[in-house]
């Protein structure tokens, strides 16, 4: 079958003969991670992709446009020497070096790879019967690349790659087709469906459009614009600077999950109690620990299990022999709930939307061999406190009132409110506060601003998952400015 698909495809000896390839894409992203329903329809970014490959050093190198409804987004991500790096104009600067595990996937499961991967891995099996796909009978055959289970359909009729589908984990939140929401998830199935092909010079056929889905979730479109094979790369395309490799040596042996937790509390920025009792830890994504009379809780639980295992450290730190009595999730894109698991491990009961139970009750049986986390080495069952009106937590002073946003951005949002200081956590419907007073997205704020007049809280001061704490007046005078600016 192999060899079929192979000679297909133009032959084992064309194929074992590229040295390069140069790829302009054009596609789209379903952002399933941030999409305000997680069934769909989901927000989208469109992109102007292109690929230099060098298969025969295995390099890679991927920059890329996008542009959605709010913001344009330009990214580059370099894979070579094992050292993986990105830098995106959203703040000018690479990402920490991380490791490219094993070989990229660009080299074991883009197209003019994953037939000569099948052919040489040391064990390959067919499926007995035939799968049906897009109503076409399929041979099936199934083999291991770097550890990865991967099963390759095969259309009966013309031999050539059908789809390529993969079981594989994202610990770095780098690498092949964005991948950098989906460490939460544990072990994702991948699948990528090859349609298109085109006879290329050198009678090589290539396709020229890929439609992947994730966990049976339709993520992302790619068409071929142009394919230059064998292409003369730039000689730099691939350098990595000095000082990035020195940074890698010093990261390349740090467990999976502390790449992602290394931003919780900041050495330039250290955590403040913005009130007796409330402690604002700021980082990558910001938590909060609130001291109440009966133990502690915890305000979010983003990125990891890694994440929330440092901050579940540090309230255990800072309030010795108090016990934590609950994590209040605000939010349902994959970077905010990717430390659920942890709190879950630990038994910790679990303030979430209504909305969001399926999605969380998902991640949570989320399967995680690969990278296994607390939960996974020993299962618990989650104690939900689902939310669906104002729900009081706690007493005394820094008792809180939790109230659903229900607004179109902030559908699947909660806010915080803290009676006796006056004060609002609002979750992620405050974002790129500037020192000239803007902000971006207005419509989040002005939702926040109008639950906040719905519920008739008076508040003083208003902090965020991504924004410190700032007076509310700052806040509601720019939403009036941007209305009166409207009209």
């Amino acid at each position: 079958m192999l060899q079929a698909a192979i000679q297909a495809m133009g032959g084992e000896n064309r194929l074992r003969a590229l040295k390069s390839l140069k790829i302009k894409f054009n596609g789209h992203t379903n952002l399933l991670e941030q999409s305000e329903r997680p069934e769909g329809p989901w927000i989208v970014t469109y992109e102007e992709i292109t690929h230099l490959r060098d298969l025969e050093n295995k390099k890679f190198r991927e920059t890329s446009r996008s542009f959605r409804s709010a913001s344009n987004l330009e990214t580059t991500l370099i894979e070579a020497d094992g050292i993986a790096i990105k830098t995106s104009s959203f703040n000018g600067r690479p990402s920490p070096p991380r490791p490219a595990p094993g070989d990229s996937e660009w080299f074991g499961f883009s197209p003019e790879r994953i037939l000569l991967n099948a052919l040489d891995a040391a064990e390959v099996s067919a499926e007995d019967k035939p799968a049906m796909l897009q109503g076409i009978p399929q041979n099936v055959v199934s083999f291991e690349w770097q550890k990865t289970p991967v099963r390759l359909f095969l259309n009966s009729y013309t031999n050539l790659p059908t789809a390529v589908e993969y079981v594989r984990a994202y610990p770095f939140a780098v690498g092949f087709l964005n991948n950098g929401h989906w460490s939460p998830w544990g072990d994702v199935t991948t699948r990528v469906y090859l349609s298109d092909w085109t006879l290329e010079a050198g009678g090589i056929r290539y396709p020229h459009q890929w439609n992947v889905e994730r966990n049976n979730q339709p993520y992302k479109t790619l068409i071929v614009s142009e394919l230059a094979i064998n292409a003369a790369l730039p000689p730099d395309s691939f350098d990595i600077p000095e000082n990035i490799r020195a940074a890698y040596e010093k990261r390349k042996d740090v467990k999976f999950d502390e790449y992602s937790t290394s931003q919780l509390g900041r050495p330039d920025k250290p955590a403040q109690e913005i009130k007796p009792g409330i402690v604002f830890v700021p980082g990558s994504f910001n938590v909060t620990l609130i001291k109440q009379t009966d133990g502690i809780v915890i305000i979010e639980a983003p990125i990891s299990s890694g994440y929330s295992a440092k901050a579940i450290a540090e309230a255990e730190k800072r309030f010795p022999k108090m016990p934590i009595k609950a994590v209040i999730s605000t939010s349902d894109a994959f970077p905010h709930i990717g430390g659920i698991r942890e709190y879950v491990a630990h038994n910790i009961p679990l303030y979430a939307l209504d909305l969001n139970r399926p999605l969380l009750e998902r991640l949570i049986a989320a399967p995680r061999k690969n990278f296994p986390d607390a939960l996974a080495l020993k299962a618990q069952k989650p104690k939900f406190k689902v939310v669906s009106g104002k729900t009081i937590v706690g007493e005394g002073a820094n008792r809180m009132e939790l109230f659903p946003v229900r607004g179109e951005g902030g559908e699947r949002m909660l806010m915080v409110y803290f009676p006796e200081h006056k004060l609002l956590y609002g979750g992620d419907l405050i974002q790129g506060a500037r020192p000239d007073g803007t902000f971006i997205l207005p419509q989040y704020l002005a939702e926040l601003a109008d639950a906040a007049s719905r519920e008739k809280l008076t508040v003083e001061t208003v902090y965020a998952m991504h924004t410190d704490p700032l007076p509310w007046t700052r806040l509601t005078d720019f939403v009036e400015k941007a209305k009166a600016e409207a009209k």
